[in-house]
């Protein structure tokens, strides 16, 4: 594939692939708002989003082995976890937007326990066998993820289990 193509399918799948996150929020947010119909629709753009991202992705990188794709999740979860975080974090406090600072504090606390989890899957893959895993429970909040059952209270932020969407 040529760099030009190459280059242009990157920004494409980057593109529909933050249009397929956006067009969710934006779905919640309709919901909440009492618009079930808008919701839908920005919903099922978004599945068309992430169709044509999904689609860029494959002609890029073919179709990778699970234990390549766990590495590269391994990969992305340690760089947010040991640069990317810190340095936005830092600057956001350098800044004082407290609300960007509380938002990166979030994601930070999630990745650690993002690459920790996908390590036990690479383990698992390795000896050919597939994870052995339990329930999983996210904080709609924070993003803070934990298996087996939702705490009584989220350790990060504080929210309540009713909170913990389940996996």
């Amino acid at each position: 594939m040529s760099p030009k193509t190459s280059e242009n399918l990157k920004a494409a799948f980057a593109g529909e692939s933050q249009a397929h996150m956006k067009y969710l929020a934006f779905a919640d947010k309709a919901a909440k708002e009492g618009f079930k119909n808008v919701a839908k629709l920005f919903t099922a753009i978004a599945f068309a989003e992430k169709v044509h991202a999904t689609n860029h992705h494959r002609v890029l990188y073919g179709g990778e082995s699970t234990m390549k794709n766990l590495e590269t999740a391994i990969g992305g979860e340690d760089y947010e976890v040991k640069e990317m975080y810190p340095a936005f974090k830092a600057a956001a406090e350098a800044e004082n937007q407290t609300s960007a600072v509380q938002s990166m504090y979030f994601a930070l606390e999630a990745e650690k326990i993002h690459s920790v989890m996908y390590g036990k899957a690479k383990k698992a893959v390795k000896a050919g066998k597939d994870i052995q895993i339990g329930d999983i429970y996210i904080c709609e909040v924070c993003g803070h993820t934990v298996e087996g059952h939702a705490p009584d209270k989220c350790p990060v932020c504080n929210a309540k289990k009713e909170k913990f969407r389940k996996f």
